[in-house]
């Protein structure tokens, strides 16, 4: 049975700015007004994340009522409906706000082509936390939500004038690509957002995760299941014609995996923290294979505090 000879670290990989953002957000949070502070939704989709704030004082909610009156609430990365700002304000609770800005982004292109009259289109995934806080911008009106080319088939708005399409910025870069020229093949007129919605972070690591398949015999993406972005890289690695596993921690990796394996490709999901793959890495190196970084394209970008942080720093 061959060994494992190589280990290559995917670049980029792991947390992306939106949820270094968020997580920093909730640790800055607790600090300036002290245990508990309320999250709600998990602030980011990673266990590991959730439990590590949860031990600093972090309380993990669904429903602002689960939050008393007036306490500290934390607003997750992946957005929420407007509705939910409004119940934080008549709650009079503390509101910080840890939206992605790229999220953000989404929801003001909602407002804005809303207001100058188009008919949108959302491409996304049904129930995902994302896209229910999107379309909860206009509760008032119906935006389809479509997740595949056959509920583009079936989709039923006629032949508006002006009509755009928007995304969910987790989404695979491929499988939105086929859905999209479902959508103009349907619908001619359709326009895309100024900007692409699929946010950097995903773009850069579905990059590099089919560059590094090409080089592996084994693809180990490290992200929990309820991550959107963790599973669309997987799917990515295994699309390209290469085995994908999605682990949460060293202790899924199933020694079977490893049968006829010289060479291992990692990455890792948006929300999950790097020392998990540190710890896989070293499991997978006790017999002498070497790590390699495998860098596709460097990655800088920072985003500012959220607002409400930024404000009361000031006072």
């Amino acid at each position: 049975m061959k060994t494992v000879k190589k280990v290559l670290l995917a670049s980029p990989r792991g947390f992306c700015a939106g949820v270094a953002r968020a997580v920093k957000a909730v640790e800055d949070t607790l600090l300036m007004f002290g245990a508990p502070v309320y999250v709600k939704h998990e602030i980011v989709h990673n266990k590991y994340v959730v439990e590590a704030l949860e031990a600093k004082g972090a309380i993990t909610i669904e429903a602002l009522s689960e939050a008393p009156e007036g306490a500290v609430v934390v607003f997750s990365a992946h957005g929420s409906p407007r509705s939910h700002y409004e119940e934080a304000k008549a709650r009079k609770q503390q509101l910080i706000d840890a939206t992605c800005p790229l999220v953000t982004k989404v929801h003001l292109e909602v407002v804005r082509f809303l207001r100058d009259g188009y008919t949108i289109v959302y491409i996304g995934h049904k129930g995902h936390i994302e896209g229910i806080g999107v379309l909860g911008e206009a509760p008032d009106v119906q935006i389809p939500l479509v997740e595949t080319v056959a509920d583009v088939a079936t989709l039923e708005i006629g032949q508006p004038e002006k009509l755009v399409y928007l995304t969910q910025t987790t989404l695979s870069l491929d499988d939105t690509k086929q859905v999209i020229d479902a959508l103009k093949l349907k619908y001619p007129q359709i326009v895309a957002p100024p900007l692409e919605d699929i946010c950097y972070a995903t773009t850069n690591r579905q990059e590099a995760v089919k560059a590094l398949a090409k080089e592996c015999d084994l693809v180990l993406i490290v992200g929990s299941r309820s991550s959107s972005n963790s599973t669309r890289l997987m799917e990515t690695a295994n699309a390209c014609g290469t085995v994908a596993y999605l682990v949460d921690d060293v202790h899924d990796l199933d020694p079977r995996w490893l049968t006829d394996v010289e060479v291992v490709g990692m990455s890792a999901g948006a929300s999950a923290p790097e020392h998990l793959v540190q710890e896989i890495v070293a499991s997978l190196t006790r017999d002498g294979a070497v790590v390699e970084d495998f860098v596709v394209k460097p990655e800088t970008m920072k985003f500012a505090e959220p607002l409400e942080l930024m404000q009361l720093r000031k006072k």
